[in-house]
């Protein structure tokens, strides 16, 4: 008897219904969130080399020092932590080191006098300056595998999220709405 592609498919279907489906998984290498936390452990990391190696800052001290680089005026500890997303204790034993380094020191908050913000010392200050370009540098190597028009639409695209999620996206908007 001649089998038709209708009994063969029958067939398969059948024998398809019969066997145990495996269920479905989560491939983590095409997660969106694992890969941006994987790319941004691995970014970290090789820019760690830039200030571990040659001045002996871990990864938490040099968030401290680059916000309070980039910022014009002090602030708090708490704040460093909102931005950088870095707990609170981690930033915590930063500034206690920092502070023993002369990197950084504590000044009165002028509004609330209970409460001390955080700047660069000179020292600190000079050390930011010295570090900023090599990072720059750094991480032009790192994106070197990219256009200059795919480095546009990979800063938009982050962009895109960032805002999606209200973060915010530059530090004079953080000033203007007395984020963080």
């Amino acid at each position: 008897m001649a089998r038709t592609s209708s009994d063969i498919a029958l067939k398969t279907r059948q024998a398809d219904e019969a066997s145990p489906r495996p269920k479905p998984r989560l491939d983590l290498f095409k997660f969106v969130p694992f890969r941006l936390n994987r790319l941004a452990a691995e970014v970290s990391s090789a820019l760690a080399v830039e200030y571990q190696e040659r001045h002996g800052l871990d990864i938490p001290a040099w968030r401290v020092i680059a916000t309070l680089g980039f910022r014009n005026d002090a602030c708090s500890a708490q704040f460093i932590s909102q931005c950088t997303r870095t707990h609170k204790s981690t930033i915590s034993r930063a500034v206690t080191t920092l502070l023993h380094q002369g990197l950084i020191e504590r000044v009165e908050n002028e509004a609330d006098r209970r409460e001390f913000r955080l700047q660069l010392t000179k020292k600190g200050r000079a050390l930011y300056e010295e570090l900023f370009p090599q990072l720059l540098r750094r991480e032009d190597e790192i994106l070197a595998c990219l256009s200059a028009q795919e480095r546009k639409q990979l800063s938009a695209l982050l962009g895109k999220i960032e805002q999606s999620l209200d973060l915010i996206q530059t530090s004079e908007e953080a000033d203007a709405k007395q984020a963080y």
